[in-house]
């Protein structure tokens, strides 16, 4: 009797599982591409989740950055700030002798504006030199009408700054509050407390119109007062030396009345010269103004042409004086006369366009930034355009000669 045959049966099974074991393998490699690319999408959203992410601390760090430098402290109506300023402007008023050639001498008498401050502990009066300059008898006047006399402690011309000691009790004054001008901005609002035309206490308002002007005064020989503000408060005669308020009430400048029939245009002097010049005119002492050496005037694209140079900014030297820094530096000045649009332009000397890396656009800049940032003796990087090369010459810093 023989056994039955299962081979068949058996061999369909290995086909069977067989065919199960490939088709699961197919199967599973379907699946694993389709894990690895569902994979690879999550990493790619998750890298741009990463850059917004990168982003959003980028903002948020900047934003941090805005909050910290923006002041928090309350600002004020003008009518709260001339309350808080009236006590602390003065009338300075002073006589000066005049020769009259028919009636020998002559006293005519001069008025304008002050402001106290309290300087570590001293009490001084704060105002322009052009009010007091070559005055006899000079007097401080408050607003309540008291009266005392007054004494040059210092002064400057060439900032128009003046510093008078005040003979009166400590207990009677009320003195101002000197703010920074470094964070002034071009548009911000501004006060200015006086006394113009003799109308004791006015007050006049606007905006800063620019920063870092220059202006020219008889007293300065020549010489430009730099790094004046400009504002749309007109500062009439009487009102220079008056403060010039920010809206917290605070000094940021001192206001002056060099230019005449300025139409709507008003001067101050920064607070930041006010506080760099107080430690020497409170002593005395002649303030240190840095010093080149060179006479000059702003490029502009007709100069430039005449020049046959590629540069319309910058500062052209027209002379160099001599035994100046300038000329132990090597600076060159104008070498031949040109007519640029009907005037006559001495050219051919070299072009400062840059001052320790710092871009120099015309005469405002170059007094600004002298001014501001450097001191006789300091040496500086003086970058040129001389026979349309770039040349950088390195000068030693003198002291401004004395204006008197």
């Amino acid at each position: 009797m023989s056994e039955p045959n299962n081979f068949p049966t058996l061999k369909a099974l290995v086909i069977f599982s067989l065919i199960l074991y490939l088709g699961s393998v197919s199967f599973l490699g379907f699946t694993i591409k389709e894990l690895q690319k569902t994979v690879n999408e999550e990493n790619e959203e998750i890298a741009k989740l990463n850059d917004q992410i990168s982003q959003m601390r980028n903002e948020l760090s900047h934003l941090k950055e805005k909050i910290h430098n923006v002041s928090v402290q309350p600002t004020f109506s003008y009518t709260e700030i001339y309350e808080m300023i009236k006590d602390s402007v003065v009338v300075v008023r002073g006589k000066i002798v005049r020769e009259n050639p028919f009636f020998g001498k002559e006293y005519a008498s001069v008025q304008g504006s002050g402001f106290i401050y309290n300087y570590s502990g001293t009490i001084i009066v704060i105002t322009n030199n052009h009010v007091i300059e070559g005055a006899l008898n000079i007097t401080i006047s408050f607003l309540n009408g008291d009266t005392y006399p007054a004494q040059v402690l210092g002064r400057d011309p060439y900032s128009d700054l003046a510093i008078l000691s005040i003979a009166t009790p400590i207990s009677n004054l009320k003195p101002a509050v000197i703010a920074s001008s470094s964070s002034l901005k071009v548009g911000q609002p501004v006060i200015a407390v006086g006394n113009p035309f003799g109308l004791t206490g006015s007050v006049t308002t606007g905006v800063i119109s620019q920063l870092g002007r220059s202006m020219s005064e008889s007293a300065t020989g020549g010489y430009l007062i730099a790094d004046v503000i400009q504002i749309s408060t007109p500062i009439n005669p009487g009102n220079s030396g008056g403060p010039l308020l920010n809206m917290l009430g605070e000094v940021v400048g001192i206001t002056t009345a060099i230019i005449q029939n300025s139409q709507g245009v008003g001067f101050a002097i920064p607070s930041d010269t006010i506080l760099r010049e107080l430690p020497y005119l409170i002593k005395g002492e002649k303030y240190p103004h840095p010093w080149l050496g060179v006479r000059g005037i702003d490029m502009s694209y007709e100069i430039a042409k005449a020049m046959n140079v590629n540069v319309t900014y910058g500062w052209l030297i027209v002379e160099v004086l001599p035994n100046s820094p300038a000329e132990k530096a090597g600076l060159k000045g104008g070498t031949q006369t040109a007519f640029v649009e009907g005037l006559r332009v001495k050219i051919g000397g070299d072009i400062i366009i840059m001052m320790n890396g710092t871009r120099i656009r015309n005469g405002d800049d170059l007094s600004t930034y002298l001014e501001r940032n450097t001191r006789p003796g300091q040496k500086i990087q003086v970058t040129v355009i001389r026979s349309g090369q770039k040349v950088k010459v390195i000068l030693e810093l003198g002291v401004r000669p004395s204006a008197g």
